[in-house]
């Protein structure tokens, strides 16, 4: 609906007795109002030319202008699925290099006619499988005895069997997966106490953990040092550092890496001289 003539003529007068501020301020408003219209013709379209890739938009904001039709993309440019490939030639397992048990089992009854007559073994079908076993913690008393020398007199004690270390309540390949699973694996110490519960019924204190993987840190320390001895002398080696957040401080995380490594420093600082010193 048109507006009168009089009301155009009024509103005209009025705009030509405003200054050149109040005219600025009134385009860049009406030119705000366009903008979020077309905004929502182009959405209501499916023509956006915004997305939260071009724009402070949040991505929410993109499921809007996406089709609700699958995209059928050429056969050249689908990725992938896990596993083998179409032509790939096959790789069929061969075992695990090793049978810490073996199990037979063999038929009491023919399962067609009920007879118990059976022949002996005319085929054998073998499985290697990997399994979960009931404890795969297990807890053992090393009684170490002593004894004295007839000869001497001297009193000898035996030494424990490799891998356990006096005082320690875990042995030395636990205390590497303990390690492994909370440094590399990113386990909590109150979560490893729960998963050497769940497989071994052991109750550890996070203390002993928190020894553990002291002990192990100073036990890898010279094989550390020597690894960073040696990285510099290769021929391609990657160095860079990230922002490293510690009990609230910021730090900073150096790695080093090449072809087969990659070494992690923690540092106070990013500069170079840091890591040099090291």
């Amino acid at each position: 609906m048109k507006k009168p003539a009089a009301t155009r003529e009024q509103k005209k007068t009025e705009i030509q007795q405003l200054s050149q501020a109040e005219l600025v301020e009134m385009v860049l408003g009406l030119q705000k109002i366009i903008e979020e219209l077309q905004e929502k013709l182009a959405i209501a379209t499916g023509k956006s030319r915004t997305t939260s890739q071009t724009s402070s938009k949040p991505p929410s904001t993109d499921l809007i202008q996406k089709s609700e039709k699958p995209t059928v993309q050429p056969e050249a440019d689908q990725k992938k699925k896990p596993g083998g490939q179409p032509g790939h030639p096959g790789k069929t397992r061969k075992g695990f290099a090793r049978v810490d048990r073996t199990e037979i089992s063999s038929p009491d009854i023919c399962l067609n006619c009920g007879s118990k007559e059976l022949s002996e073994v005319i085929n054998i079908h073998r499985q290697q499988v990997a399994s979960l076993v009931a404890k795969p913690i297990e807890v053992v008393e090393y009684q170490t005895q002593s004894c004295k020398c007839l000869e001497c007199g001297a009193v000898v004690r035996g030494e424990p069997p490799r891998g356990i270390v006096p005082g320690q309540d875990l042995s030395v390949n636990l205390q590497a997966l303990l390690v492994w699973l909370g440094n590399y694996g990113h386990l909590s110490y109150a979560k490893l106490t729960e998963l050497l519960w769940e497989l071994g019924r052991i109750e550890v204190s996070v203390g002993t953990l928190q020894k553990t993987n002291q002990r192990v840190a100073a036990a890898v320390k010279p094989a550390l040092k020597a690894l960073w001895e040696w990285a510099p002398l290769q021929s391609n080696v990657h160095v860079d550092e990230t922002p490293w957040c510690v009990m609230g401080v910021k730090e900073w995380l150096w790695t080093a890496s090449g072809e087969g490594f990659c070494l992690f420093h923690a540092a106070d600082t990013r500069g170079r001289v840091r890591v040099n010193a090291s």
